[in-house]
């Protein structure tokens, strides 16, 4: 498969972007997260990564109020090509990036033997599905099958509460979490060199097909 987050940079729009170029921010690091957390969803564990980073800009200028006009001084990576290896055995590259003016990569796809799938922004949500079989020519869009799908940030949390309350394990997981740390870590820390991941976590199932805007009783 593939995925990709490529922008021009946050300093456009965000009222104080600079924390975003200093350590601890970059793009693999702001918006890796959100793709990282979506493939481990539908492939499985990251196995081994490999990669490099680049810093195509050393400053930025910000355009956004209420710094218009200031320079921000650069001191991270703010473009990343990588390569990950699942466990199921899935190779996907991700590209992330502050460098791209724009782009019509679509954010994630998935090539299988029966087709390839094509699935909505991993940030915000919005948008179709998309199938393409081998068989046939044209895409075919595939109907959601769980309403909240529109920018619908709390069904997280909502599914980890009610993990709680059911006893069972949420998808939000701790474990989780750091395994998708664990990755991006990986993927900032050494360039080209192939790395296996320490961290492993179970593929969630997906949420009952009986969960319906309303019925969250109706969760399992």
């Amino acid at each position: 498969g593939t995925a990709a987050m490529l922008c021009r940079g946050h300093e456009t729009w965000h009222p104080n972007p600079e924390f975003y170029y200093k350590s601890g921010g970059g793009p693999l690091l702001d918006m890796g997260p959100y793709y990282l957390t979506a493939l481990v969803h539908l492939l499985g564990p990251v196995a081994e990564v490999t990669g490099m980073v680049a810093t195509s800009f050393k400053e930025r200028l910000i355009t956004s109020k209420p710094r218009n006009g200031q320079k921000i001084s650069v001191d991270v990576p703010t473009h990343s090509s990588a390569v990950l290896k699942f466990l199921s055995g899935a190779v996907v590259s991700l590209q992330t990036s502050f460098d791209v003016a724009g782009t019509k990569i679509p954010p994630i796809e998935i090539y299988g033997s029966e087709g390839t799938l094509q699935v909505p922004d991993p940030n915000t949500f919005g948008g179709v599905i998309l199938w393409k079989s081998r068989n046939q020519s044209e895409w075919k869009e595939i109907p959601f099958s769980h309403s909240y799908h529109e920018n619908w940030r709390g069904m997280g949390l909502a599914d980890m509460a009610l993990g709680m309350i059911q006893g069972r394990p949420h998808r939000a997981s701790g474990e989780l979490a750091f395994h998708v740390l664990e990755v991006m870590e990986s993927l900032s820390s050494d360039q080209g060199k192939k790395i296996h991941i320490q961290s492993q976590v179970q593929k969630t199932k997906p949420l009952s097909l009986f969960m319906q805007e309303g019925l969250e009783e109706q969760w399992s």
